[in-house]
């Protein structure tokens, strides 16, 4: 007996088959032979989808940055300054043209 080649299901495809073995109109064995996907991976796929269920409706929508707008800012303007008076050395030096 051959052996058939590892699939790679798209995870549009896990999801619509987990969903449809969340509402649990079909018994698990019936969705693995409309879908020709093993009843245990339908399962496993079935406990994802639960477990992960929380994370849609968490901090994740509408996050606020947490980054420090006040932080960046001085950071750009360390830098900045930075930049400019290796521009001016670099000038003066010879190293780099005037002209930009």
């Amino acid at each position: 007996m051959s052996r058939r080649p590892r699939r790679n299901h798209s995870p549009d495809f896990k999801a619509k088959v987990a969903l449809e073995a969340v509402r649990g109109e079909q018994p698990l064995a019936e969705f693995a032979q409309k879908y020709d996907v093993h009843a245990t991976q339908i399962a496993q796929w079935k406990a994802e989808l639960l477990q992960g269920a929380s994370s849609v409706f968490g901090a994740t929508k509408g996050v606020e940055s947490t980054v420090d707008v006040k932080v960046l800012h001085a950071k750009i303007g360390e830098l900045t300054l930075e930049n400019d008076f290796l521009e001016s050395a670099l000038t003066k030096a010879g190293l780099l043209s005037a002209k930009r």
